[in-house]
Protein backbone atom coordinates (compact mmCIF):
# COMPACT_ATOMS: atom_id res chain seq x y z
CA UNK A 1 0.00 0.00 0.00
CA UNK A 2 1.53 3.58 -0.82
CA UNK A 3 1.89 6.02 1.23
CA UNK A 4 -0.52 8.96 2.23
CA UNK A 5 -0.64 12.19 0.66
CA UNK A 6 -0.25 15.32 2.14
CA UNK A 7 -3.80 15.71 1.20
CA UNK A 8 -5.10 12.64 2.93
CA UNK A 9 -3.35 13.51 5.55
CA UNK A 10 -4.69 17.08 5.71
CA UNK A 11 -8.34 15.41 5.49
CA UNK A 12 -8.12 12.72 8.03
CA UNK A 13 -6.42 15.76 11.02
CA UNK A 14 -9.37 17.94 9.97
CA UNK A 15 -12.13 14.54 10.07
CA UNK A 16 -10.33 14.14 13.50
CA UNK A 17 -10.51 18.00 14.51
CA UNK A 18 -14.22 17.79 13.80
CA UNK A 19 -15.06 14.93 15.64
CA UNK A 20 -13.48 15.97 18.70
CA UNK A 21 -15.73 18.82 18.91
CA UNK A 22 -19.28 16.71 18.36
CA UNK A 23 -18.38 13.78 19.17
CA UNK A 24 -18.64 12.84 23.55
CA UNK A 25 -14.96 12.71 24.76
CA UNK A 26 -14.15 11.59 28.19
CA UNK A 27 -12.02 14.47 30.51
CA UNK A 28 -12.14 12.23 33.38
CA UNK A 29 -12.79 9.01 34.70
CA UNK A 30 -13.00 7.06 37.86
CA UNK A 31 -15.26 4.01 40.37
CA UNK A 32 -17.37 4.97 42.73
CA UNK A 33 -17.04 2.56 45.53
CA UNK A 34 -20.22 4.47 47.22
CA UNK A 35 -22.50 4.44 44.23
CA UNK A 36 -21.00 0.97 42.64
CA UNK A 37 -20.71 3.27 39.47
CA UNK A 38 -17.94 3.93 36.73
CA UNK A 39 -18.38 7.11 36.25
CA UNK A 40 -17.21 9.48 33.12
CA UNK A 41 -16.67 13.53 33.24
CA UNK A 42 -17.39 15.16 29.74
CA UNK A 43 -15.77 17.35 27.63
CA UNK A 44 -18.78 19.45 27.13
CA UNK A 45 -19.29 19.46 30.96
CA UNK A 46 -22.19 16.17 31.69
CA UNK A 47 -21.30 13.15 33.41
CA UNK A 48 -22.41 9.59 32.48
CA UNK A 49 -21.93 6.98 34.99
CA UNK A 50 -23.08 3.00 34.61
CA UNK A 51 -22.73 0.08 36.77
CA UNK A 52 -19.43 -2.23 35.53
CA UNK A 53 -21.68 -5.49 36.29
CA UNK A 54 -23.48 -4.74 32.84
CA UNK A 55 -20.65 -3.64 30.75
CA UNK A 56 -18.28 -6.18 28.70
CA UNK A 57 -14.93 -6.98 30.33
CA UNK A 58 -16.27 -5.42 34.13
CA UNK A 59 -18.70 -8.18 34.86
CA UNK A 60 -16.73 -9.83 37.64
CA UNK A 61 -13.77 -7.24 38.21
CA UNK A 62 -12.72 -6.15 41.59
CA UNK A 63 -13.53 -2.91 42.96
CA UNK A 64 -9.54 -1.90 42.84
CA UNK A 65 -9.61 -3.59 39.69
CA UNK A 66 -12.32 -0.89 38.34
CA UNK A 67 -10.70 2.17 40.21
CA UNK A 68 -7.72 1.42 37.87
CA UNK A 69 -9.45 3.10 34.69
CA UNK A 70 -7.88 4.88 32.07
CA UNK A 71 -8.67 7.44 29.56
CA UNK A 72 -7.36 6.95 25.99
CA UNK A 73 -6.28 9.02 23.08
CA UNK A 74 -8.10 12.09 23.46
CA UNK A 75 -11.11 10.80 25.02
CA UNK A 76 -12.28 8.66 22.98
CA UNK A 77 -12.15 5.28 25.24
CA UNK A 78 -11.87 3.82 28.41
CA UNK A 79 -9.45 0.89 29.12
CA UNK A 80 -8.37 -1.33 32.24
CA UNK A 81 -5.29 -3.02 31.56
CA UNK A 82 -5.66 -5.50 34.62
CA UNK A 83 -8.91 -6.85 32.97
CA UNK A 84 -7.56 -5.94 29.34
CA UNK A 85 -11.17 -4.41 28.87
CA UNK A 86 -12.02 -1.20 26.34
CA UNK A 87 -15.13 0.58 26.16
CA UNK A 88 -15.66 3.11 23.61
CA UNK A 89 -17.44 6.56 25.31
CA UNK A 90 -19.44 7.12 22.14
CA UNK A 91 -20.69 3.81 22.24
CA UNK A 92 -21.77 3.86 26.12
CA UNK A 93 -23.00 6.89 25.62
CA UNK A 94 -25.47 5.07 22.95
CA UNK A 95 -26.45 2.22 25.71
CA UNK A 96 -23.63 -0.16 24.18
CA UNK A 97 -22.10 -1.79 26.92
CA UNK A 98 -19.84 -4.46 24.83
CA UNK A 99 -19.85 -6.24 21.33
CA UNK A 100 -22.99 -6.66 18.93
CA UNK A 101 -22.53 -10.62 20.67
CA UNK A 102 -22.43 -9.44 23.92
CA UNK A 103 -25.55 -7.42 23.61
CA UNK A 104 -27.60 -10.09 22.34
CA UNK A 105 -26.56 -12.40 25.55
CA UNK A 106 -27.24 -9.79 27.45
CA UNK A 107 -30.94 -8.68 26.01
CA UNK A 108 -31.66 -12.52 26.30
CA UNK A 109 -30.72 -12.80 29.95
CA UNK A 110 -33.61 -10.16 30.57
CA UNK A 111 -36.61 -11.64 32.72
CA UNK A 112 -39.75 -10.20 33.24
CA UNK A 113 -42.74 -11.68 34.63
CA UNK A 114 -44.11 -11.93 31.05
CA UNK A 115 -41.58 -13.70 29.95
CA UNK A 116 -41.23 -15.98 32.97
CA UNK A 117 -45.30 -17.14 32.10
CA UNK A 118 -44.74 -17.30 28.53
CA UNK A 119 -41.79 -19.92 29.49
CA UNK A 120 -44.15 -21.58 32.18
CA UNK A 121 -47.40 -21.68 29.29
CA UNK A 122 -44.90 -23.41 26.73
CA UNK A 123 -43.16 -26.29 29.28
CA UNK A 124 -46.58 -27.00 30.09
CA UNK A 125 -47.72 -27.17 25.97
CA UNK A 126 -44.06 -30.07 25.97
CA UNK A 127 -41.74 -27.28 25.43
CA UNK A 128 -40.71 -25.59 22.15
CA UNK A 129 -41.78 -27.45 19.04
CA UNK A 130 -40.13 -29.30 16.44
CA UNK A 131 -38.71 -28.07 13.66
CA UNK A 132 -40.56 -29.37 10.58
CA UNK A 133 -38.14 -30.16 7.62
CA UNK A 134 -39.82 -30.14 4.21
CA UNK A 135 -38.08 -31.84 1.61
Amino acid sequence: MAGLTDAEIDVALEHGRVASVVEPRAAGARYDRGQGRVIIDLTNGCTFSFPPRLAQGLETATEDQLAKVEILGSGYGLHWEALDADLSVPGLLAGLLGTKAYMARLAGQATSPAKAAAARANGARGGRPRKVVVG
